[in-house]
């Protein structure tokens, strides 16, 4: 039997598991740019938008992995 789902159900929604994944890799994302910027951290970076989209493609990678299993 294959335990991993396929579409993740939210209400009547079916939804792909990795849409859910990047949307809470999104959400991750903008919460580690908030603390960046509000303690004057991201002046050290020279592309911070670049910084964001990394950010969120390695939150949605680690929430993919361990978190849904996609």
């Amino acid at each position: 039997m294959n335990l991993i789902p396929h579409e993740i159900a939210l209400g009547e929604v079916l939804m792909p598991p990795l849409l859910v994944a990047g949307a809470l890799g999104v959400i991750a994302a903008i919460g580690t740019v908030h603390l960046l910027n509000r303690y004057r951290l991201s002046r050290h970076f020279a592309s911070p938008p670049l910084v964001f989209f990394a950010l969120t493609a390695i939150y949605t990678v680690i929430i993919g992995t361990f978190f849904i299993r996609i």
